[in-house]
């Protein structure tokens, strides 16, 4: 399929009623019922707080792909882009059929359903689920290795999003999408397994370029056994971790909801084809993931009394309020900040910098604008 083509089947099956940062099961639960038409929708369990673990099987191949989306439950770009998959199959299975009928798909689109309502990271217990793999302490936990074991996947796609903070190596992009195939030892050998889940994810990056260039990045591949990741590849079945991270302005994370759809359509379409393994290596064309990333940097502003310039960055706060996301402007550090990128960047060009009172910032003050040359700049998503 083309670039094009694909782009016009995203745009026909964005699932419109998903939308923002704050995705709930309230949000899927009206929508799911619609699936039924071409997929097999149940509860697999239930959250701390009881609130049901739904999955959607999809496809009758021999091929098995497992999926599960919001393990952090304030991580929902991909749920949104896994709904918009959803719909290309339902309205277009003709032109998809090849991918259901070499590959049954077992998705959770909401492992962490607590955590999502929270919008916070850990689940209603404040457990990681993302670091309880080998101890199996919490019901999300057991849920994901239930489904594991019944299901035997022959492939997992562990669906993730990463902060705005992150940017494609050195390149001064934003990693908008990054990738990894987890480590099964500390060594970080580059086993047969690992070879696969690299070759999706080159394969992946490969075709995304000319859309996305010099914007995807590799995430750290550290081994710990206690990730969900590490332990699936480590059980032999490749596993690939996708990241959802900040397009230009996307703060809603619309725009990168596009790009996963994309990635999740290739990393699926390659494997019904029949993936190369010999092609891992175009896993290391992408640069490795760093914190090199602020939402704003005011370079060159004066900065105290003695006529200091320095930097200053900002960046957002994700809270909670009224079922909505509200980005709070953080002052995060006031330095030298060479190396760094602003997602935003504001040239003070010597002058005073101050806040809302005309006194200097502080690292650590919450602000919605700066006083810059007696003019307000607002500091707003």
């Amino acid at each position: 399929m083309t670039l094009q083509l694909l782009s016009d089947l995203y745009t026909s099956c964005k699932e419109q009623s998903l939308f923002g940062r704050y995705i709930t099961n309230s949000d899927i639960e009206v929508i799911l019922d619609k699936y039924n038409l071409i997929s097999q929708v149940k509860v697999e369990g239930f959250s701390v707080e009881n609130r049901p673990i739904h999955s959607i099987k999809i496809g009758n191949g021999k091929t098995k792909i497992l999926l599960w989306s919001q393990m952090h439950g304030n991580e929902s770009t991909t749920t949104k882009a896994i709904f918009d998959l959803l719909n290309a199959f339902l309205t277009h299975i003709d032109e998809l059929q090849q991918i259901l009928n070499t590959c049954t798909l077992l998705i959770l689109p909401i492992l962490n359903p607590d955590g999502a309502q929270m919008y916070t990271r850990v689940n209603a217990n404040k457990v990681d689920l993302n670091r309880d793999a080998q101890d199996l302490s919490q019901p999300e936990s057991k849920v994901l290795r239930e489904c594991f074991n019944r299901f035997q996947p022959n492939y997992c796609f562990n669906l993730h999003g990463q902060r705005t903070l992150f940017g494609a190596g050195n390149t001064g992009n934003s990693a908008t999408l990054s990738f990894l195939s987890p480590s099964v030892d500390s060594a970080r050998t580059v086993t047969t397994t690992r070879k696969v889940a690299m070759a999706i994810i080159g394969h992946i990056n490969k075709q995304l370029q000319n859309d996305l260039p010099n914007a995807i990045g590799r995430y750290d591949d550290g081994f710990n056994i206690n990730c969900v990741g590490d332990t699936f590849q480590s059980l032999g079945s490749p596993t690939v971790l996708y990241e959802a991270g900040h397009y230009k302005d996307d703060y809603n994370r619309e725009k990168t909801r596009e790009y996963v759809f994309k990635a999740l359509f290739y990393g699926i379409n390659y494997i019904a084809q029949g993936l190369e393994i010999d092609n891992y290596e175009w896993y290391f064309n992408s640069p490795e993931n760093k914190k090199n990333f602020f939402d704003i940097i005011i370079r060159n502003a004066k900065v105290n009394s003695d006529g200091d310039i320095q930097d200053i960055a900002i960046q957002f706060k994700e809270v909670l309020i009224d079922d909505g996301i509200t980005f709070l402007p953080i002052v995060e550090k006031i330095e030298n900040l060479d190396g760094f990128y602003g997602h935003r960047e504001i040239d003070a060009e010597g002058k005073e910098v101050l806040d809302e009172n005309k006194l200097p910032l502080k690292v650590a003050n919450e602000i919605d604008f700066v006083v810059l040359n007696f003019s307000k700049i607002l500091i707003k998503v």
